[in-house]
């Protein structure tokens, strides 16, 4: 608790290119992350039946789901993060707006925690999925070595 708000003060403080910096390094990361979602769902075609057939079908599902959820919150933080880049300039057009600054300060801090949040869940879904594929090969392995037996 207490380090986010340490970067919550941090960001206060932060210049106008520092928080464009900032901006295009989750750009990057999020656009990094709308791959992966490609990857997954590539990965759950190709193991379907595997998933289908698991014993542990209701966790499958559930993954799947947390997938989709997690692909649509990445699309909000692109577009939210898109539209905090465009309104950028009220930081350096050179008119004094205390308000509109300080507005703009506030909701960079909201997606610092907001994208802060949304990696620690995107880091345990991606987890979870490898467990289950990593689970399913070696199922698939025993089962190969027991076909040759």
């Amino acid at each position: 608790m207490k380090t986010t708000q340490t970067n919550l003060r941090h960001a206060e403080w932060l210049s106008a290119e520092e928080m464009h910096i900032v901006s295009k390094e989750w750009l990057s990361e999020l656009n990094f992350i709308k791959d992966e979602h490609l990857f997954f769902e590539d990965l759950v075609t190709h193991f379907t039946s595997q998933l289908i057939a698991s014993d542990k079908f209701s966790d499958s599902k559930e993954i799947v789901d947390a997938i989709n959820r997690s692909e649509k919150h990445n699309n909000k933080l692109i577009e939210a993060v898109k539209m905090h880049e465009n309104e950028l300039e009220i930081m350096v057009d050179g008119i004094d707006q205390k308000e509109a600054e300080k507005a703009y300060t506030k909701e960079h801090q909201d997606l610092v925690i907001g994208i802060k949040d949304f990696l620690k869940e995107y880091k345990s879904l991606k987890t979870q999925l490898f467990d289950i594929i990593k689970n399913i090969k070696k199922e698939d392995k025993r089962s190969h070595l027991l076909d040759r037996e």
